[in-house]
């Protein structure tokens, strides 16, 4: 007998809310939950692939432990004996900071992944992370940070309101959208034109959204600082910078007007390849416009200015006075944020607390550069420990981080290794232990991240739609149980991690005078909260204490768990508001719009303008139904348009004698990759592009539909020397990269194979971008 039941999808940072039909135990089909009142019915073809990525054949059901060289099925028992075997003897031996963590972008989709890999970091005491920011946002955590005193104060675009969006290097008709949590982007960026709205474009590529835009810009790739500078400079120059309300709590406009007078448009143009007459029309498009906001993603900060391009979009959204306004730029409220403080002078933002052992990097948000993984592990220094041993969450940093070849070799030299995956992929292969959580049918989830990002503020929570199978562990217990078995507690009860941090968490809460519950018993608050676990025992605490919480029965009519579950589709908390300067938590209590280290980063900035790439540059690329490299996996997500082609020029084509379909070589700094070329005019003539997330092609994983076309590895061009120096994010756009044509297919060939070869560092490549020496 089928029935149904509620999910809010785990694929993507849109949230959408599913409607799951269940069939004898497993998922036979999803839809979009017409009622949810955030996405609205709204989903795309990864949340309708939902069946077919909880029910993937090559999900592991238990637990893998290595013996004798081998992995082999062990019992839950068995593996975490295994961990705890093997992870505390290096701690003990050679410190905590030979202990790695690595986190993936899956994290953020679950909420074992918000909830305890913060425990386990702070139980090891280790400064050795490394997760997927530093190779796609971790430039906007930094400029947050430096302008806002909290690095996870990011305001997103008011999509619903807006009159003028400009969005730089983001394609969200393919992504959905990122760090702008916004079920069906776009639709509501329809919603924007149809209202008589403008979308503008910059974008290297005529993207999809590109297409969609009112005026396409199609800059060179990774001058995307010094466009927004020169926008900027005219709203200065031309007199058109006006605060609005935001100009109470501004400091530094004169000293940000003086920073930024070389970048006129005339300097800009030749650098950026776009004329001066056009950055001055999209800078007084924007300030005329009622409301506008600037929005920037992946390919404004995957660059060697990634942290000074989120800066200046910030920059123009506060010249403009579209900073927290409606249809401008404005700070969501989760209803898991903390209590709300009053406002004033916070600790501020410090960038290089420590730095890393090898290439010193200087940690950002308490984070070293997932680029330098490898070095810390395979090169010996008098500046520490190696790392000795790694604890891989939801990460396949041999895909994802530049250099696979290297990491992947660097993996197998560990003298531990364990691996919280559902799959056997390129990275946990290496792993001694790998725990696999259950599929996301089988899970609770509640967005703690993407609630922060939202674009409309509500809350939602679904408990798992299916019970765990037999032999499976929640992946909120397995992460528990790692938390235990790192810190030298294991045998210990897995709640009592849970129950550590309610504890924690209440006694703070009495003791805070601008904690609702101040003064209250601890012991009495915690007897209060329900739900039929840790888990929920603490996201019930979270509804409690934050800004719309019913404060443990001071409101009667604030959230808490039990009224969010009575309302399966979610409530709406109300479009995103004012809250400046409440967000504030700069030591001047004041947005400090030129910080040091940015003013410091700017003379980099300046000698861009004189530099003149030649040759051809690498870009990325995001396909619709693809998210993270697993997602390769699963039939329903492969084929079609999503396809690992190296995407060229018609122009170039015919110079280089390339047909479409032909296989093209392209080597960078850290390798060589062959791939049939797709030839279109919907990118800039000298510019390639790559998918990422492809090169499924090495032995020992259990991806099988991933392996029979396994594309290539777009990181391994990369030698992990390019990094953004303020944030240490990878550059992965506008990479320097020779392209010749490839050997004709043998008769009788596929058309389009792919091959995987890897050769050695590429010839005639620089290894570095002229004027980045980060």
């Amino acid at each position: 007998m089928s029935r149904t039941a509620l999910r809010i999808c785990p694929l993507c940072e849109a949230t959408c809310g599913l409607t799951l039909t269940l069939d004898e135990g497993r998922v036979t089909g999803a839809r979009g939950d017409r009622d949810d009142v955030f996405s609205k019915g709204f989903i795309c073809p990864k949340g309708a692939a939902f069946p077919a990525v909880d029910a993937d054949p090559d999900r592991l059901s238990g637990p893998l432990v290595r013996v004798d060289g081998e992995l082999r099925e062990a019992s839950w028992e068995e593996a975490f004996d295994a961990v705890a075997a093997g992870l505390r003897p290096v701690v003990e031996r050679h410190g905590p900071h030979a202990v790695g963590v690595v986190l993936g972008n899956p994290n953020v989709h679950t909420m074992a992944g918000a909830l305890y890999p913060p425990l386990l970091i702070a139980g090891l005491g280790t400064r050795s992370l490394f997760t997927a920011s530093t190779v796609d946002q971790m430039p906007k955590h930094v400029s947050s940070g430096l302008l806002f005193g909290d690095a996870n104060a990011i305001p997103v675009p008011d999509l619903d309101r807006t009159d003028h969006l400009l969005l730089i290097g983001a394609n969200p008709l393919e992504s959905n959208g990122s760090l702008c949590t916004a079920p069906d982007f776009p639709g509501r960026l329809r919603a924007l034109k149809a209202r008589g709205g403008t979308l503008t474009v910059v974008d290297p590529r005529r993207t999809r959204t590109a297409r969609l835009a009112d005026r396409h810009v199609a800059v060179r790739p990774g001058t995307d600082a010094l466009l927004l500078a020169a926008m900027a400079s005219v709203l200065v120059e031309e007199h058109l910078v006006d605060l609005g309300d935001c100009a109470p709590h501004v400091q530094g406009v004169a000293e940000l007007a003086d920073a930024l007078k070389d970048f006129t448009p005339e300097a800009v143009a030749p650098a950026c390849d776009v004329d001066a007459d056009t950055i001055r029309a999209l800078a007084r498009e924007l300030a005329a416009a009622p409301t506008a906001a600037v929005y920037g993603r992946i390919g404004s900060c995957t660059v060697p200015h990634g942290t000074l391009a989120s800066w200046l979009v910030d920059v123009l959204n506060i010249l403009t006075g579209n900073l927290d306004r409606p249809g401008g730029a404005l700070f969501p409220r989760a209803a898991t944020d903390r209590t709300p403080r009053p406002a004033g002078p916070g600790r501020g933002f410090a960038l290089g607390r420590w730095h890393s052992r090898v290439s010193r990097h200087p940690e950002a948000k308490g984070e070293l550069p997932l680029s330098a993984l490898a070095e810390e592990i395979d090169t010996a220094t008098d500046a520490g420990e190696p790392l000795r041993a790694l604890i891989a969450v939801a990460a396949n940093p041999v895909l994802s981080a530049p250099d696979g070849d290297r990491l992947d070799k660097a993996l197998g030299s560990l003298d531990f290794m364990v691996s919280v995956d559902p799959y056997l992929n390129e990275t946990s292969r290496h792993a001694h232990v790998v725990l696999p959580p259950p599929p996301p049918a089988q899970s609770p989830h509640h967005d703690f991240a993407f609630n922060t990002l939202a674009v409309r503020n509500q809350v939602r929570y679904t408990r798992p739609a299916l019970p765990p199978e037999p032999g499976r562990m929640p992946e909120t217990e397995i992460l528990a149980r790692l938390v235990l078995a790192a810190t030298g507690r294991h045998g210990t009860d897995p709640e009592a991690v849970d129950r550590l941090v309610v504890h924690q968490t209440l006694d703070r809460a009495v003791n805070d005078p601008h904690s609702p519950v101040h003064g209250r018993d601890p012991e009495e608050l915690a007897g209060m909260l329900t739900g039929h676990d840790g888990p929920e025992r603490r996201l019930d605490m979270m509804l409690r204490l934050g800004p719309y919480g019913d404060g443990f029965g001071a409101d009667p009519e604030g959230l808490t768990l039990d009224r969010l579950l009575a309302h399966p589709h979610g409530i709406d908390l109300g479009p995103l508001s004012p809250r400046l300067p409440q967000p504030l938590k700069t030591r001047s209590g004041r947005v400090e719009l030129l910080p040091e280290p940015i003013a410091a980063d700017l003379p980099r900035l300046r000698a861009a303008l004189d530099e003149r790439p030649g040759g051809f540059v690498l870009v990325g690329r995001r396909h619709l139904r693809s998210n993270n490299s697993w997602m390769h996996n699963v039939p329903a997500l492969t084929g079609g348009t999503n396809r690992c082609t190296l995407q060229i020029h018609p122009d170039d084509a015919e110079r280089l004698g390339v047909r479409d379909g032909q296989p093209v070589r392209v080597r960078g700094a850290g390798g060589e990759v062959t791939a049939p070329a797709e030839v279109t005019d919907g990118l800039r003539r000298g510019v390639v592009s790559l998918p990422h997330g492809w090169g499924h092609d090495r032995p020992g994983t259990r991806l099988r539909h991933a392996a029979a076309d396994p594309g290539v590895n777009v990181n391994q061009l990369l030698d992990g020397s390019l990094l953004d120096p303020l944030s240490g994010n990878a550059v992965l756009n506008g990479v320097p990269v020779v392209i010749e044509p490839g050997a004709e297919p043998e008769p009788g060939a596929v058309s389009g194979a792919v091959s995987g070869a890897v050769s050695g560092p590429g010839r005639d490549v620089p290894a570095r971008l002229p004027g980045l020496d980060g």
